[in-house]
């Protein structure tokens, strides 16, 4: 067995053993009010999971800032786009020209 599954085999006979304990103690308390008190503990611990994972999603979208609007972002590839296209034709300027040159002197 690899080191995985191991360690999978561990966490499946250990969840298991605290399912069988926990409906034990809850159904069959040892003492009287411990079923309560572990369902008050349940409930306490599920509620600020819960509730802090969407505190948390809270917090991380208020402190985020808002993403640019679409129509900056097209302004801003059309301007790059026309840069771009303004290089290559002066590039192709250049090129015509040496060509040009070249052809003269031969």
């Amino acid at each position: 067995m690899s080191r995985d599954q191991l360690i999978g085999c561990g966490l499946l006979i250990v969840s298991i053993f605290v399912i069988i304990v926990y409906v034990w103690l809850v159904w069959f308390p040892l003492w009287k009010g411990l079923d309560i008190l572990l369902l008050k503990l349940t409930g306490t611990v599920a509620v600020i999971g819960v509730f802090g994972i969407l505190g948390w999603i809270g917090y991380t979208l208020a402190t985020t800032p808002p993403p640019k609007p679409i129509e900056e972002i097209e302004k801003e590839l059309e301007d790059e786009l026309k840069k771009l296209e303004k290089e290559l034709n002066e590039e192709e300027s250049k090129e015509k020209k040496e060509t040009e040159k070249k052809i003269k002197r031969t």
